[in-house]
């Protein structure tokens, strides 16, 4: 099977930035989301995006911003994906492409419908499923994303209540393109634990490999 790539959300330091790229992570996550624990200022993320080794993607998540804070949060820190965790309106994430990672929330009833709907859009490079809101480590069917998620082509992403443990069966389960951990590699609410990021990349090469 292709190689599941890893996203390390909710990056704030540069130790879990190393961490992130010493296990192997595909990319890192920025959270420009005021509200959240793990919320980072646009100025020291990009200090941060500058300090990453080659290779390493760099994602920036918003939440229902307006055309003109996107903008300027983009200024601030230009990112190569960027994820839009809110109930943006079509208009605005056509707007925002291409590159855009857009994420949902789980609903068995709704799932099929929201995956085509984005994946008619072609400025949505990626659908990331969550359990959650986001960043709230919340689990869900993931029988039931696999059946969803087969009848699109743009790649699907995987979050919501993932860990070092139960990652395997996720990724053995629905076989998604990208998995996203945050609250999953945390040693306490908002603070990243080196430990755990490598343990879970070490499952999802283990997974993998079979």
């Amino acid at each position: 099977m292709p190689r599941t790539r890893i996203k390390i959300c909710g990056i704030t330091t540069e130790d879990a930035l190393r961490a992130a790229a010493d296990a192997g992570a595909d990319a890192v996550g920025f959270v420009f989301h005021p509200k959240s624990p793990r919320h980072i200022d646009p100025d020291r993320a990009w200090t941060l995006a500058a300090s990453a080794p080659p290779f390493i993607t760099t994602v920036g998540l918003t939440v229902d911003l307006s055309l003109d804070d996107f903008a300027t949060i983009e200024s601030r820190c230009p990112t190569g994906l960027s994820q839009l965790h809110g109930s943006e309106p079509d208009d605005v994430v056509r707007e925002l492409g291409p590159d855009i990672i857009k994420a949902i929330q789980y609903d068995p009833a709704t799932i099929r419908d929201r995956l085509a709907h984005y994946d008619a859009i072609d400025e949505v490079s990626a659908v990331l499923v969550d359990g959650s809101p986001g960043g709230e480590g919340t689990s869900f069917d993931w029988i039931g994303l696999a059946e969803a998620a087969n009848e699109i082509a743009t790649p699907v992403m995987l979050a919501g209540g993932l860990t070092p443990e139960n990652v395997g069966e996720a990724i053995r389960t629905v076989r998604p393109y990208a998995v996203d951990v945050s609250s999953g590699v945390e040693s306490e609410r908002g603070v990243k634990s080196a430990d755990l990021i490598r343990a879970f990349c070490d499952a999802v090469r283990a997974a993998d490999a079979g």
